[in-house]
């Protein structure tokens, strides 16, 4: 019921948000004449089903399910989640330098639109959490509360595996234990107190096969919408989870004649899932870069391109799923790869591959959110069952699988989607964009009756509690979200080992994180009292401090061919300039800029925005 009205209430939201924007009402005042129908339509539909919420067992059957290791350490791990990201402001890099900023843009012309900038991440992603994020910020004019939303989203995965699993013929006992084992991948763990966008977008892959497995049997139109809804959700979420409409469609098959049951509801919920999915995304990234995807149209052409990428996705996605969580040996790995790949070779990736990490199999130190995968810890349980249920497993006498033609097509639909995606993909963290791709590949590995067995070993079981420690010492030490004090240990570590190049290196990489957030204030307090608007020159630069407060001013992004003139009829006076633009965005250099917009800089900031990065300088300058 929970899963149920999430799913509803995203949908809603994402439609909401391009209907104010239509209207030009995109505002705290806008949302909440919005919220009202919503508000109204939960209120009769909660009087005509008579299925509580929380059903009065919930407490009962939740407390003695907590009694139980596996159940409990999930528990805790959430806690760990819940805590890292209340106490710690957001910090995802992606979300800081295109996926608010894009919010606030919206919010302060009070409609979507298409943003003016050379940064095209900021216009081309999917908006799905950003219409579920936008009005938090229109009525709290914060994003500390951001979190809850993949909070919310990482308490469903265990009731989702558990249910996708066993309609996917997986046994109850193997779905069981695997429900509580799955959240523990890093992808959805270091995710639960953040607000990346992927573990959002897994939830709504594992939702739409869910509710369109369920809808097969009951044959209930709250199963069937809500499957639409999900299926849009998904896309929505992330564009990379197109493929897995494949692994939906078959699922929903069965159900698909259902769809002229309803010939009044139908339609309006079809409207729903066009404006929660990633169509209007799609549709005007065609309209304004001459391309559905937003992609770089301009890249030259590379014979077996595909074969290469492809390649290149199965062995970064590989190492990147079983690498340690704490990988001490990385700076030495990246240069051993760097150091024997052959010349023709390393040539070949780097211009099929966008990204130099893609093409080079460059590994972290330490995984993060911004590159983990399932990670080390269920990757490795995976191989042990596998290959366990392949050698030693036997099924009971009467127990043999027949699975129809139709489920054997569901189950390996999951990984025809992965091999298309592993197709097209040229960016390093390919293993965090798989996320939600992964509980749904699991199923075919588990679905051998040696599994069964196998949850009975005691070993197998200390295996499991000992990746639940690993995770949970990744989230206490995640430089994202310490649960410890990071800054103030490594002090005075530091100096017992003043010369120590590791310590220098954590204590650079937890500073950093722990700016981010504001990671602009620096130049922001620079500025003059009153100055509503201000330019930016930037590409892929967490924007939104230079935002906060929120509401308090608008940020305009500055293009190479602007001049004085126009940039002062946008109300422009000042703007802050990434001295690594000129000789690579811009084609003149600083001096020349500086001189055809007859502007002079004021002040020159050195900030940290990455830790891998250094100091970058940033100029702040006045037009005369």
């Amino acid at each position: 019921m929970l899963l149920l009205l999430w799913v509803w209430f995203c949908a809603y939201l994402n439609c909401a948000g391009w209907a104010l924007s239509a209207l030009h009402e995109l505002n705290a005042a806008g949302y909440a004449v919005a919220l009202l129908p919503g508000i109204i339509a939960l209120f009769v539909w909660k009087q005509k089903n008579s299925k509580p919420i929380l059903p009065p067992a919930f407490w009962h059957k939740f407390r003695r399910r907590v009694r139980r290791p596996f159940p409990l350490a999930f528990l805790i791990l959430a806690a760990l989640a819940f805590l890292g990201g209340a106490l710690h402001a957001p910090n995802n890099f992606d979300a800081m330098a295109y996926r608010l900023p894009r919010v606030l843009h919206w919010l302060a012309a009070n409609q979507w639109h298409w943003i003016h900038t050379i940064y095209p991440q900021i216009n081309n992603r999917s908006c799905g959490i950003e219409w579920v994020s936008a009005p938090f910020i229109a009525f709290f004019k914060t994003d500390r509360c951001l979190f809850l939303i993949n909070i919310v989203s990482f308490l469903f995965l265990p009731g989702l595996v558990f249910s996708v699993f066993t309609k996917l013929g997986v046994r109850l006992k193997v779905a069981w234990h695997w429900m509580w084992i799955v959240p523990t991948g890093y992808c959805f763990l270091l995710q639960a107190g953040s607000i990346a966008n992927d573990l959002f977008g897994a939830i709504f892959a594992l939702a739409a096969v869910d509710f369109a497995l369920r809808a097969k049997i009951s044959r209930s139109p709250g199963d069937f919408f809500a499957s639409l809804l999900a299926a849009a959700m998904m896309t929505g979420a992330k564009t990379s989870s197109l493929p897995l409409l494949l692994p939906w469609a078959i699922a929903f098959l069965p159900s698909f004649k259902l769809i002229f049951h309803w010939p009044l509801k139908t339609p309006v919920v079809c409207v729903m899932a066009i404006f929660a999915s990633a169509l209007p995304t799609m549709v005007f990234n065609a309209k304004f870069s001459g391309d559905w995807s937003g992609a770089d149209l301009n890249r030259p052409e590379i014979k077996n391109a595909i074969l290469w990428r492809t390649g290149d996705n199965v062995i970064l996605t590989t190492i990147q799923n079983f690498v340690p969580p704490f990988f001490p040996l990385a700076g030495k790995w990246n240069e051993a790869v760097e150091k024997h790949v052959p010349d023709p070779v390393n040539l070949r990736l780097h211009q099929v591959m966008a990204e130099r990490g893609a093409a080079e199999f460059s590994l972290p130190e330490l995984q993060i959110e911004e590159y983990a995968g399932l990670g080390f810890g269920v990757s490795m349980l995976l191989l042990i069952s596998f290959f366990y249920a392949t050698i030693f497993g036997k099924s009971a006498p009467g127990q043999r699988d027949r699975p129809s033609i139709w489920m054997i097509c569901l189950r390996w639909s999951p990984p025809l989607a992965l091999l298309a995606l592993l197709t097209q993909s040229n960016l390093t963290t390919i293993a965090r964009f798989l996320t939600p791709d992964y509980a749904l590949l699991l199923p075919v590995l588990l679905v051998r009756a040696g599994n069964e067995q196998l949850v009975e070993r005691r070993w197998w079981r200390f295996c499991v509690l000992a990746v639940f420690l690993i995770a949970a010492g990744l989230l206490i030490i995640s430089p994202a979200r310490p649960l410890f004090p990071a800054q103030a240990v490594l002090e005075k570590i530091s100096m017992r080992a003043p010369n120590s190049k590791s310590l220098a290196r954590m204590e650079k990489v937890y500073s950093v994180y722990h700016e981010r957030n504001d990671a602009f204030a620096p130049a922001r307090n620079l500025l003059p009292p009153g100055v509503k608007i201000l330019g930016l020159i930037t590409d892929n630069d967490p924007e939104t401090s230079l935002w906060r407060p929120f509401g308090s001013r608008r940020v305009e992004h500055v293009s190479p061919d602007e001049t004085a003139s126009y940039l002062k009829t946008r109300g422009i006076e000042y703007v802050l300039v990434n001295g690594d633009a000129f000789g690579n965005w811009f084609p003149e250099t600083f001096a020349e800029w500086l001189k055809r917009m007859n502007a002079y800089v004021t002040e020159k900031i050195p900030l940290t925005l990455l830790a891998s990065g250094g100091a970058r300088d940033w100029y702040l300058v006045k037009l005369n």
